[in-house]
């Protein structure tokens, strides 16, 4: 019978009395009942050491160790392997010759781990063995921005600085956290985060107190990156630097606070939202990236495709009406509607726009901040916009009866209406304001256009590379042979990840619309109160209304975007 790995680890941890048999049979206890690697299972109870583990493995396997700390990896090694492959089956690139990648593991006995990183890479894999300690910190200093440069900015921080208390309650002296805000190397460590982060086309930026350490992480074309750790102790003069930048009560930490400060990144100006809440290790913060930029650009460049364009433009020219934007958090609602509003924003024009909170700051047009803890809600301050003589009034969101209700009202007295609510495709929004009570014989009379987007990333055009996709597959997202013979198209692409795009294959995202425009047909569905379903089906069928999923597949086919994409954002009509 052959020996497995594990009997014969077992086998070297007895012999060499590097772990006792009591111990042992704890941890093989364990391991059958939750599975596992039984050396980390060894490692993290504390039988016995991961430098001790690491000797061991090296030597039943025949692989060689290597102390990561003492060795200095090339930014062209570290760039084959996205930081993502390497957190999650921690591993880092260690070098490259010809064809061959060294590649330090923690568990080198990771098949599925080195046949990824072979398909991924093209290149062989020659394992050596590190302490998952040491790869964890290596992908840390190699993969987080300027890590090196904080780590010296920080070590420049006094050494009797604040720590976090041990026990459940923190003990901070408010007065020398003010103090320690405002160190250089703090300022410095605070505008490296934000300057990495417009550098990356980062959305949001995220820094969250953990246990042991200050995470923070980006969001880039949607999804959230990690982009370094900070040390524990210095996470009250970092969080509290960025409250005094926002403008916040450094000495309040019970309750959530709503901030903002602007910054000039390469000649631009750029507004941050700041969020702060309370969480058990300290106060998560959240900065929202707002390019004002981004608005002048008008609604031809949001990326929609003509048809659906054509459809919200027509609608634009109604003197008044409501026009509602659907869609999910983080769709580009407010960005289309901030987009519009600037564009139809003239001299001649009274605009006002009600929101919670103000996101874009915005030359003549009138902003109000809802204040529900004041009582000004959308709903109330909607009935004094409309005395003000209005010509265009954007509400943030459709939240409630009451706020649809004013709004609607509004817009059949000569009104233009613009909003968003939180529905799934643009049928829904009309059974949503009937579910919310609205009276159908209103929204019949009041709606213009109900649309509904989503945002899709692009492929990287750096690292842009020709697939084919089975026809099975195909037929199952509804791609026939016969439209793509029409269109001409033999192939598709995809990404495969290059340093310019953070290796996700992506980079940059483009909008996907589906318009809605009332006619008497759809109106008297909706004095029937039928279902989304049939408004949908005959707006399809009918008006050529073009689907979400439409639009998504229409930038497959032009090489815009993956399938991976289409099926992720859009699902099926």
């Amino acid at each position: 019978m052959v020996e497995s790995f594990r009997d014969k680890l077992v086998a070297i941890l007895i012999k060499g009395n590097l772990v006792k048999e009591k111990d042992l049979d704890k941890a093989l206890e364990i391991q059958k009942k939750s599975g596992g690697s039984l050396g980390k299972i060894l490692v993290d109870k504390g039988f016995i050491s991961a430098k001790d583990l690491m000797v061991a493995m090296s030597r039943q396997l025949n692989i060689p160790p290597i102390n990561l700390s003492k060795y200095k990896i090339a930014p062209s090694v570290i760039q084959i392997i996205p930081e993502k492959s390497a957190k999650k089956y921690s591993i880092i690139p260690v070098s490259k010759i010809g064809t061959v990648l060294t590649l330090a593991m923690s568990d080198p006995l990771n098949i599925l781990a080195i046949d990824e990183i072979k398909i991924l890479t093209s290149y062989d894999i020659d394992p050596v063995i590190a302490t998952e300690n040491d790869i964890r910190e290596a992908i840390t200093n190699y993969y987080g921005m300027h890590s090196q440069e904080i780590s010296k900015l920080l070590s420049e921080v006094p050494q009797d600085e604040i720590e976090m208390a041990s026990d459940e309650e923190e003990k901070i002296d408010v007065s020398e956290i003010a103090e320690e805000s405002q160190k250089a190397p703090i300022v410095k460590v605070v505008s490296l985060i934000i300057n990495e982060a417009m550098k990356r086309r980062a959305s949001d930026i995220h820094i969250e107190p953990c246990e042991k350490f200050l995470r923070v992480r980006y969001r880039v074309d949607g999804n959230l990156h990690e982009a370094l750790t900070l040390p524990k102790k210095n996470q009250n003069a970092v969080l509290a630097r960025l409250k005094i930048m926002s403008k916040l009560d450094i000495t309040e930490t019970r309750i959530p606070q709503d901030g903002r400060f602007k910054i000039s990144f390469e000649g631009k100006e750029i507004d941050f939202r700041v969020s702060v809440l309370p969480i058990t290790f300290g106060g998560k913060i959240v900065m929202r990236a707002l390019d004002k930029s981004s608005l002048s650009i008008g609604l031809d460049k949001l990326g929609f495709l003509p048809k659906p364009l054509a459809t919200f433009k027509t609608a634009l020219e109604r003197p008044y009406g409501m026009i509602l934007v659907t869609g999910p958090t983080g769709s580009g609602k407010s960005t289309t509607l901030y987009s519009i509003v600037n564009q139809l924003n003239t001299v001649e024009r009274n605009i006002v726009t009600l929101e919670d909170p103000v996101e874009y700051e915005l030359g003549g047009i009138t902003q109000i901040q809802a204040r529900p803890d004041i009582g000004l809600t959308f709903a109330s301050g909607l009935k004094s916009v409309l005395r003000q003589s209005p010509d265009i009034v954007m509400v943030g969101e459709i939240r409630d009866f009451e706020t649809a209700d004013i709004a609607i009202k509004a817009s059949l007295t000569g009104q233009l209406i613009l909003s968003t609510l939180h529905t799934n495709d643009a049928a829904g929004a009309l059974t949503r304001l009937i579910d919310m009570g609205v009276e159908p014989f209103l929204i019949a009379s009041s709606l213009v256009l109900s649309s509904a987007q989503r945002l899709m990333r692009k492929i990287c055009p750096n690292c842009k590379e020709e697939i084919d996709i089975p026809k099975n597959v195909l037929d199952r997202v509804g791609i026939g042979q016969d439209m793509l013979a029409k269109k001409g198209v033999k192939s598709f692409c995809r990404g495969k990840g290059c340093p310019k795009c953070n290796n996700t294959g992506y980079y940059g995202r483009i909008g996907i619309l589906e318009a809605l425009l009332l006619n008497d047909a759809v109106r008297d569905m909706v004095m029937k109160k039928v279902s989304s379903d049939e408004i949908k089906n005959y707006a399809i069928k009918e008006l050529g209304m073009v689907t979400l999923r439409d639009n998504a597949v229409e930038n497959l086919i032009n090489g815009v975007t993956t399938l991976e994409e289409v099926l992720r954002v859009t699902s099926e009509d």
